[in-house]
């Protein structure tokens, strides 16, 4: 019962930042392409949401590209370069 009102309340938190419908069956919600921190359910709203959600798109966007380039490698790439591993 507990894991229902979980995920229900999960559905209910993610809505269009637009306009406020809600992402359920027979609307789905998309992702801001570049920050990910929102989703829209059209288009049209993304377009009407930019002018408030510029600038911490900008700010994220610039973070997840950060993160992406000096995200350190899990494992050594030592030896998979041939030329990198001459004396």
């Amino acid at each position: 019962m507990i894991a229902a009102t979980e995920e229900e309340d999960k559905n209910a938190m993610i809505c269009c930042a637009s306009c406020g419908i809600s992402g359920v069956d027979d609307v789905k919600l998309k992702n801001c392409n570049a920050c990910k921190l929102v989703k829209y359910c059209g288009v049209k709203c993304q377009r009407d949401h930019r002018s408030q959600h510029k600038r911490a798109c900008k700010k994220r966007a610039a973070e997840l590209k950060d993160e992406l380039l000096f995200k350190q490698p899990e494992s050594t790439h030592l030896g998979d370069c041939p030329i990198c591993v001459l004396p």
